[in-house]
């Protein structure tokens, strides 16, 4: 069995602390701990915590794009039932955890957009990504007759993940799933109606 390297390591430990406590609350002290590596390793493998965290932010990504590829890019079924299935397997990702994590890409949003450009910039590119695989399931369920022929994909989507973001930092403060599934209600019974 290959051994984890020290950089995978810290990783690891980053996507958990990170994603637990936040960006700025987590120190690089806590990584290395938290990893079992040497203070030293840190630095020996990342340029700065902000390039740490972009590396971060990459990792919960590929989470991320893999749960897109398995509902909203996935051709197969009903369009408006594979965004109802996005939303649920990210709520039940985040029930596990009693809430209190949230999403990542909207943690890292409010707190380090405005202190970090790197990070700032790895957000913008991740949320065109997310607005991308949504608009593309939207254009699916236009073309089999879920939703009207003149309905606005590219704008809806940017709408539905800028209000699901919002739902999970309320949930993740009130450590309930009632703002999600608010969303939810109010998405199908409204808006994709």
């Amino acid at each position: 069995m290959a051994q984890i390297s020290n950089r995978e390591k810290l990783l690891q430990a980053g996507l958990d602390l990170i994603h637990e406590h936040g960006f700025g609350a987590t120190s690089v002290r806590d990584l290395v701990r938290a990893a079992g590596v040497p203070q030293g390793c840190f630095t020996n493998h990342f340029a700065s915590k902000e390039s740490f965290g972009v590396e971060v932010l990459g990792r919960y990504r590929a989470e991320k794009r893999a749960d897109a590829h398995q509902t909203l890019l996935d051709d197969n079924g009903s369009p408006l039932q594979r965004i109802r299935a996005y939303i649920d397997v990210r709520t039940e990702r985040f029930k596990r955890n009693g809430m209190r994590c949230g999403c990542m890409f909207g943690n890292f949003a409010a707190e380090s957009s405005t202190e970090s450009e790197a990070i700032r910039q790895e957000l913008l590119d991740i949320f065109a990504e997310n607005r991308a695989a949504m608009a593309y399931c939207l254009e699916a369920a236009v073309r089999v007759g879920e939703l009207p022929e003149d309905f606005d994909c590219d704008e809806t989507a940017a709408f539905l993940l800028s209000s699901w973001q919002g739902a999970i930092l309320s949930a993740k403060t009130q450590r309930d799933v009632a703002p999600i599934e608010r969303f939810k209600k109010y998405l199908f019974a409204s808006i994709l109606h």
